[in-house]
């Protein structure tokens, strides 16, 4: 099946393009309005990939969330140090570094929510070239090869990076991912 392969490629290819444009889009128009201070004109996807992250798990320490993003130790922490002066996220007090944990502040949480949202807005454009029942036999069967993906909970948090959590515990068919449940 060479060309379902290939068409398969184009399209996550494709999708991933829009939605890697939509978010720091969306996190470069922040930066316009001046919330950014001198942090720089538009994020990265690092930098969307953890708004999102810490919106569905508040709370974790810097060294589990650059484990989720895949960082390095001194890639998380200039990570966090650039969410912290643009004023999205804030480190609770704690005895020492590896016991502070991240939570976003309001602007963070906000600008988290419009990343979701832009990504929904693309992947339903996306889905619009096919029918509701088109769209049922897609969810299926994408859901069975997200369930293939892995069966390791960090791995599963880092192809999550930037899911919308609500979407699957809204549906009924749950996170596809299924030993994530219960750390979502």
């Amino acid at each position: 099946m060479p060309r379902l392969e290939n068409l398969l490629g184009v399209q996550s290819l494709a999708l991933a393009d829009r939605l890697l444009a939509d978010a720091t889009g969306t996190m470069g128009s922040m930066g316009s309005m001046g919330s950014m201070g001198s942090v720089g004109a538009a994020g990265s996807s690092s930098d969307c990939a953890a708004l999102v992250t810490l919106l569905a798990h508040p709370g974790p320490s810097v060294g589990w969330l650059g484990e989720v993003l895949g960082l390095t130790s001194s890639g998380v922490t200039r990570l966090v140090e650039r969410l912290v002066k643009a004023g999205w996220v804030r480190r609770t007090a704690g005895q020492d570094a590896r016991s502070r944990r991240l939570e976003l502040t309001e602007t963070g949480t906000s600008l988290a929510e419009r990343v979701l949202a832009g990504r929904h807005a693309v992947l339903s454009r996306a889905l619009a070239a096919l029918s509701p029942s088109e769209q049922v036999t897609l969810e299926d069967l994408l859901g069975k090869m997200v369930a293939s993906l892995t069966d390791e909970l960090t791995v599963a948090f880092q192809v999550c990076r930037l899911c919308d959590r609500s979407a699957c515990r809204g549906s009924g068919g749950g996170c596809p991912l299924h030993h994530t449940v219960g750390h979502d």
